[in-house]
């Protein structure tokens, strides 16, 4: 008997396929897909939150002062003429920086292994890059989902079957978090 589903597809895709519904299964919290996958991408977001689970506390708060660029209302930088030359006007800030420790550190490394980057893109501004942002899927794990899971020892995540799909009869079924 296999450790795994093979689920009709090479290596390569199969792969491809599990991190991509891993990662919109932890950026949105249910997705909808067939009953043998979402078995195999149970596995796998497990594993994730379990390791977010266990390394939840595990950083240094850090105090760093750094140089940030004045900007006027626009957010352009604001120049000064200083010996016939434009200058960036710059603030020294004191600011609370999270360190990872070593154990959390590889933790986050080896949820980058699994999930995708995200780029989210506002509906009233579609495809305009100005207002893109990147989502970083492992600070959501340590930050809002591992403080919510940490009294738990597993399984947490849920499948519920909706019923046959029409164009195969494949049985569909939601895979949430608890």
């Amino acid at each position: 008997m296999a450790k795994y589903r093979k689920l009709g597809r090479k290596s390569d895709q199969r792969k491809a396929l599990l991190r991509g519904q891993v990662t919109a299964l932890i950026q949105n919290g249910k997705i909808i897909t067939t009953e043998a996958r979402a078995k195999e991408v149970r596995k796998i977001a497990e594993k994730m939150i379990t390791l977010a689970v266990k390394e939840k506390d595990n950083f240094q708060t850090v105090t760093v002062t750094a140089k940030v660029a004045k900007k006027d209302a626009d957010g352009k930088r604001i120049k000064e003429e200083i010996n016939g030359k434009r200058v960036t006007v710059y603030d020294t800030v004191e600011r609370e920086v999270r360190k990872d420790l070593p154990s959390r550190l590889h933790a986050r490394r080896q949820m980058r292994k699994v999930l995708y980057n995200v780029t989210e893109v506002p509906a009233e501004n579609a495809g305009r890059k100005k207002n893109t942002k990147v989502i970083d899927l492992t600070d959501k794990l340590f930050d809002e989902i591992a403080p919510k899971y940490a009294g738990r020892q597993g399984g947490y995540t849920r499948i519920v079957k909706i019923g046959l799909r029409k164009g195969d009869a494949a049985m569909e079924v939601l895979l949430e978090l608890v």
